[in-house]
């Protein structure tokens, strides 16, 4: 099993916004790709900055040829319409784990 993470930093005041449009948006188009078994979403709470909160978007997928095919053939505008949406307000980088 693979796990993909992003894991967000957002600006403190478009939280809720960000939160609602992840939900609305980005999760739905991510687990329509079929490339990924189960997500889940998590907010970090040993994040210390006043003007931001973080989040990790966890992705579980049974091979690395289906998180490269997400990575290679979706990713890049599913990442290009977040950036958009929240330029300036956000932070992100991604992951890759194996279990073991």
């Amino acid at each position: 099993m693979l796990l993909y993470n992003v894991t967000f930093g957002i600006d403190k005041q478009i939280e809720d916004e960000w939160i609602s449009w992840m939900k609305a948006n980005y999760i739905p188009a991510l687990m329509e790709t079929g490339l990924f078994t189960e997500y889940k979403m998590y907010k970090v709470l040993t994040h210390d900055d006043e003007g931001s909160v973080s989040y990790s978007v966890q992705c579980f997928s049974n091979t690395i040829d289906q998180v490269l095919k997400y990575l290679n053939d979706f990713a890049p505008a599913l990442v290009e319409v977040h950036r958009l949406r929240f330029k300036d307000k956000h932070v992100a980088f991604n992951t890759l784990l194996e279990e073991i």
